[in-house]
């Protein structure tokens, strides 16, 4: 590192992350009313009160923090750890109101880490012990972590370049994350809750009923994956379960690509573009290979085949998770494709989790020109492009390090499964699915499973909601100890 570099680097001010993380809260003191006016209009005063605690908090942490300067703007660094803090902070609070319906902690923690997370898995093997309050905050919760996810990630966590650029962010928008938080949330709210009213009334009009359309809807909009009953998905006729599988495609969707639309030129659709193609291209691809693999050494029929193999490989590809069949019961072959699936991921700019396609779009992109350019005259000149244009180096090297970071938590983690004495390949599979905030589950993930590997699975899927990057930036002691910027 120069010393120029050194000069030019600042720790975070802990007056700037003390202010957003009360603003924070008087956001999430709203979004904890919903499910607390829920409870009250469903009868349940007793569950109604449980929310009062956090809530609380949440108005003390805001009491504390209001009289803060706002900052002129916000550096990358404190804008990630803002983000990591409140997904923590989240977590933690709610998983008070589970507590007193009778979970224990671990378990209680777990459950509302993969419900902020968008993932849906869940130590619990039946829902029978929850009221429907509770169903609806689980359902409530992943709406807006996902919600959260898209509007937070497009100012604190991409940076200009190729998906800046896909985004309609301009250059001097994605230098100040403040400004470009406030310029793209009104439209990817409006965008987000119109899809989700949308996916309401299409459930009700396949008669899945007010509150179970709803609870569906919220779920499938932000590919969270928690079903409102024990038998998910699986128990649904076919129609209310493509209906369900549709929501969760139109969410794994770029969501700018909704508003972009209308008054954007075609360069700056060309990155939604693609990926829209690489989604429905890979979509088709795991259900042919999964099919055969179901036919083959499943032994399934044609019937369970085109019934189970693209419900299962949309639900994996968009990282949704509602599984039409128990996973168990899938052979070797055809979960080693659904855990391709699965890291692989949806779009930028969507809920989905996973990698995400455009980086691995880039990666080929690159693989490409690396083989032209063995057959081209030494002195050609030839820069990897995608979607119109050249590649910079930034946009490459971002890509690969979320690529490899991602595979590397992949790794870490399933070697502790494997050291404990689980399955490799149930292994890998729920360890990819909480990575890649999926919420398939082989049948590993219980209430009997050991408190370390409940731990890891939490960290997965938190690592993998925030692209690992945020919290790499939060346990980095330069983001916290070194010079800092004077508040303006």
């Amino acid at each position: 590192m120069t010393h120029q570099t050194s000069e030019l680097r600042y720790a975070v001010r802990f007056a700037v992350i003390a202010k957003y993380i009360g603003q924070l809260s008087l956001v999430l003191i709203a979004l904890t009313l919903v499910p607390c006016l829920v409870a009250l209009s469903l009868g349940e005063v007793s569950h109604s009160l449980d929310y009062i605690p956090p809530l609380l908090l949440l108005l003390l942490c805001w009491m504390f923090t209001y009289r803060l300067p706002s900052p002129a703007s916000v550096q990358a660094n404190e804008g990630m750890i803002v983000v990591s803090l409140f997904f923590v902070l989240t977590s933690l609070l709610m998983s008070y109101p589970l507590m007193v319906s009778g979970l224990d902690f671990e378990d209680a923690l777990f459950e509302t880490i993969s419900a902020i997370t968008t993932t849906g898995l869940s130590t619990q093997s039946t829902l029978a012990a929850y009221p429907p309050s509770l169903l609806f905050t689980r359902a409530w919760m992943q709406w807006y972590g996902g919600m959260g996810i898209v509007v937070l990630s497009l100012a604190l966590l991409i940076q200009p370049g190729l998906v800046a650029k896909g985004l309609a962010i301009q250059e001097s928008e994605a230098d100040d994350l403040v400004g470009g938080t406030r310029a793209h949330a009104r439209r990817i709210l409006l965008v987000y809750v119109g899809l989700t009213l949308v996916g309401i009334l299409i459930n009700w009009l396949f008669g899945l009923g007010w509150f179970k359309g709803v609870l569906y809807a919220l779920s499938a909009v932000s590919t969270g994956g928690f079903a409102p009953d024990d038998g998910g998905l699986a128990s649904l006729s076919p129609p209310r379960q493509w209906s369900v599988t549709l929501l969760c495609l139109v969410g794994a969707l770029p969501l700018t690509f909704y508003y972009l639309r209308g008054y954007s030129q075609h360069t700056q659709l060309a990155g939604n573009r693609l990926q829209i193609w690489a989604l429905f291209g890979m979509m088709l691809l795991v259900t042919l290979i999964l099919g055969l693999c179901l036919r083959q050494e499943g032994g399934f029929s044609w019937s369970q085949v085109l019934h189970h193999a693209p419900l299962l490989a949309a639900s994996a590809q968009t990282t949704a998770g509602f599984s039409s069949m128990p996973i168990q019961d899938l052979p070797a072959a055809g979960k080693l494709v659904l855990i391709l699936a699965m890291l692989s991921g949806g779009g930028v700019a969507s809920t989905a989790g996973g990698c995400k396609l455009l980086r691995l779009l880039i990666l080929f992109s690159l693989l490409r020109a690396y083989l032209i350019r063995c057959s081209l005259p030494r002195h050609a000149v030839l820069e990897p492009g995608l979607a119109g244009r050249n590649l910079g180096g930034t946009e490459i090297m971002g890509a690969l390090l979320i690529i490899l970071l991602f595979i590397g938590v992949v790794i870490l983690s399933w070697f502790a499964f494997i050291w404990l004495g689980y399955p490799p390949l149930d292994s890998l599979f729920e360890v990819v699915s909480a990575t890649g905030t999926v919420g398939l589950s082989s049948g590993i993930t219980s209430v009997a499973l050991p408190s370390l590997l409940k731990a890891v699975l939490c960290v997965d899927m938190l690592m993998g909601r925030l692209e690992i990057l945020a919290w790499l930036v939060l346990l980095y002691p330069g983001s916290w100890f070194g010079r800092r910027r004077v508040m303006e």
